[in-house]
């Protein structure tokens, strides 16, 4: 185990892939590196802004996000993920544990299931002639909130 915290190891990877990759080695990129190693869970680049703007009182541009983004997603850092709606959603990859989406097709909550069993399931799987990098699993249909709307009859006109 390493002795540095999951953001100095975050920092040292994607100092190592901007050599490699011959891009520069911005304090904006770096910011946010950091603001992105704040967050638990999901965000979008909304919330990622706000973050910014909030906790480490750093403003970056949308496009500068936007381009960052892109590049800790391609060094393994940031993992995107579409649930469905027409926003991406982002999460750290780093020293997070294994685990799965429940995506609510009716309110669009997204709720993370961490299941050994199906971890060790999916590693045995066979891809001869394939290397298997990564992979995300997402099992849509309705939360108990949702379900438990529909049958008594109650809808939440909240976000209509």
């Amino acid at each position: 185990m390493s002795h540095l915290s999951t953001q100095e190891q975050a920092r040292q990877r994607f100092t190592e892939y901007l050599t490699a990759h011959g891009q520069r080695k911005t304090a904006e990129r770096f910011a946010v590196l950091d603001a992105i190693c704040s967050i638990p869970g999901h965000f979008d680049i909304e919330e990622l802004h706000h973050t910014m703007l909030d906790r480490n009182k750093f403003h970056v541009s949308r496009s500068t996000l936007y381009n960052t983004i892109d590049l800790l997603v391609d060094a393994h850092l940031v993992v995107k993920h579409q649930f469905g709606d027409n926003t991406a959603h982002y999460e750290r990859a780093l020293h997070t544990t294994p685990h799965h989406h429940l995506v609510c097709t009716k309110c669009g909550k997204v709720t993370e299931l961490v299941c050994p069993d199906l971890e060790k399931a999916l590693s045995k799987i066979a891809t001869p002639g394939f290397k298997k990098e990564s992979y995300a699993l997402y099992l849509y249909g309705t939360c108990d909130a949702c379900a438990h709307k529909q049958h008594t009859g109650k809808t939440d006109t909240t976000n209509q």
